[in-house]
């Protein structure tokens, strides 16, 4: 019997194939970074088949990261149990394929956006973009072009957008200083800047807000091994996160933007650095605009120079673009069901992707492969396709299912990332510049009113004490009319107030208001 552990280095065994399923089906390491997909309809064994990839990345020292929709991918963290009541299931389709089945677990990190069920998954503004980030509170044009303006005015005044506030912060600064702003970038209507202020609160009402901060995530610990050399496998729980679909999305896009960005080229290793799964793959894709999608069909075509794995996990290969859907050499498919004319269509359409078999009609094997079974077209010498196979996935290795919340949390603890990235840090960045250029601001504008007062206060006293002053060469009038005697004592109080009451009223009044008002959010 042949185990994983005796196939030959550089190989992951996906199952076995042909007629008897006694041909081995393996996925060649070198090259997975040609990417790959697995669809099929709910029920036919994605999540199995996506279980057993990552740990067989995992041991061949290939860090996995997943999004567990589900959450019953959780149970890899754990060894299979021989006593549990599908061992005899998966002990009879071990011997079918030819394969030792041999139990054992798998170091995983558990990730959480809210930071609920795993460590929290921050970045920040600044990293996610204008783009993904118009993209996630789905902006217009004209939005997305005052968004652009607000990261590039950032930028150029050393603005650091951090967190939520930070942006919220940099948006008022906008549409304060709209009219200038336009003459140099454009039209920035104080509409748009509103409208935006008013997706940020949506996405904030809905916790969203949690995905900005630091410390932000850093790629490397992602890409870690154990003592043993076992892959880390990275687990996001995203049952709560599906509840919205865009920001799921949309963080999926920036983590595999950032592997684009960050990661050397590094050509065509022998295997990949980091193996990317894709769940629920359609909602990258519905309602992304055309930019958006050209982006990822770019960074899908472009990633395997940096030893990037991608998968594409989803329901029918049709949810895929054509564009994105060509950059996948590597290719597992459940069962497709056809009942209606569009769904017979799609499944003509998806056997016509692969390399035909003499010995069967692909459309009619998509149809007919059960659970656990699929129809498979693998990568082989030189990145030729291989001729699609019947195919018997091989069963896991670790636990299938969720695992007690208990033990979730003690590997957790257990994690170093859990002292890394459990406190929240808050540094200086745009939100107390602004407000710090504000605050002198307006002290600026207090201290030239308070100067101009001083000054008026004088000049009245220089011109009372003039008229009072006795002159010898004056004509004194021969018999004055008697009037009533002011006090000299309280004339300067009186008259100064009078005359501040009287500013209040000028032009030169109403100035001094607007400046202290108007300096707000306004750079000195």
């Amino acid at each position: 019997m042949t185990g994983i552990v005796d196939l030959d280095a550089g190989t992951v065994f996906v199952g076995g194939g042909g007629a008897d399923y006694a041909l081995p089906q393996v996925l060649l390491l070198k090259y997975a970074n040609r990417h790959g997909l697995i669809a099929g309809a709910t029920g036919t064994g994605k999540t199995v088949t996506l279980q057993t990839l990552a740990e067989s990345f995992s041991r061949a020292g290939v860090p996995v990261f997943m999004a567990d929709v589900k959450g019953d991918l959780a149970g890899i963290a754990g060894p299979g149990d021989p006593n549990g009541k599908l061992h005899d299931a998966f002990q009879k389709r071990a011997e079918t394929i030819g394969m030792a089945l041999d139990y054992q677990d798998f170091p995983v990190t558990f990730w959480d956006i809210w930071g609920e069920r795993g460590h929290p998954v921050r970045t920040t503004p600044a990293e996610m973009g204008p783009l993904l980030l118009s993209r996630l509170l789905g902006l217009t044009d004209a939005q997305e072009g005052v968004m652009n303006i607000a990261f590039r005015v950032a930028d150029e005044q050393g603005l650091a957008l951090l967190d939520m506030k930070d942006l919220q912060a940099m948006l008022v600064w906008v549409g304060q200083n709209a009219k200038e702003l336009s003459l140099k970038y454009g039209n920035v209507s104080t509409a748009s800047v509103g409208a935006i202020q008013r997706a940020l609160m949506v996405l904030e009402n809905e916790g969203g807000n949690r995905l900005f901060g630091e410390p932000a995530l850093e790629l490397a610990d992602m890409m870690r091994l154990d003592a043993s050399g076992k892959g880390m496998v990275n687990i996001l729980s995203a049952e709560k996160l599906m509840n919205a679909p865009r920001l799921y999305a949309t963080f999926l896009l920036w983590l595999m933007s950032e592997l684009f960005e960050q990661l050397p080229e590094v050509g065509d290793p022998d295997k990949p650095r980091i193996a990317f799964f894709f769940d629920e793959a359609h909602l990258l894709f519905d309602d992304a605009p055309p930019a958006l999608v050209d982006k990822i069909e770019q960074v899908a075509r472009l990633i395997r120079s940096k030893g990037v794995s991608l998968w594409f996990i989803s329901q029918n290969p049709a949810d895929l673009p054509e564009s994105v859907l060509g950059q996948l050499g590597n290719r597992v498919q459940h069962a497709l069901r056809a009942f209606t004319a569009k769904d017979q269509k799609a499944l003509r359409l998806a056997a016509q992707n692969y390399r035909p078999n003499p010995d069967f009609d692909t459309a009619e094997a998509i149809q007919a492969v059960g659970t656990g079974e699929a129809v498979t077209s693998l990568l082989e010498a030189k990145g030729v396709p291989g001729v699609v196979q019947r195919t018997l996935i091989r069963p896991p290795l670790s636990r299938l299912g969720p695992i007690p919340d208990a033990e979730r949390a003690a590997i957790n603890a257990a994690s170093p990332m859990a002292l890394k990235y459990g406190q929240a840090l808050d540094r200086e960045s745009a939100a107390e510049i602004l407000a710090k250029r504000a605050e002198a601001a307006a002290a600026d504008s207090a201290g030239a009113g308070a100067k101009g007062a001083d000054d008026d206060l004088w000049k009245m006293d220089r011109e009372y004490t003039r008229a009072r002053r006795y002159d010898p060469g004056a004509r004194v009038p021969a018999e004055p009319k008697p009037r009533a005697r002011r006090s000299n004592s309280d004339s300067i109080a009186v008259t100064f107030g009078k005359s501040l009451a009287r500013q209040l009223g000028t032009k030169s009044g109403q100035a001094l208001v607007r400046g202290v008002l108007g300096s707000l959010f306004r750079g000195k």
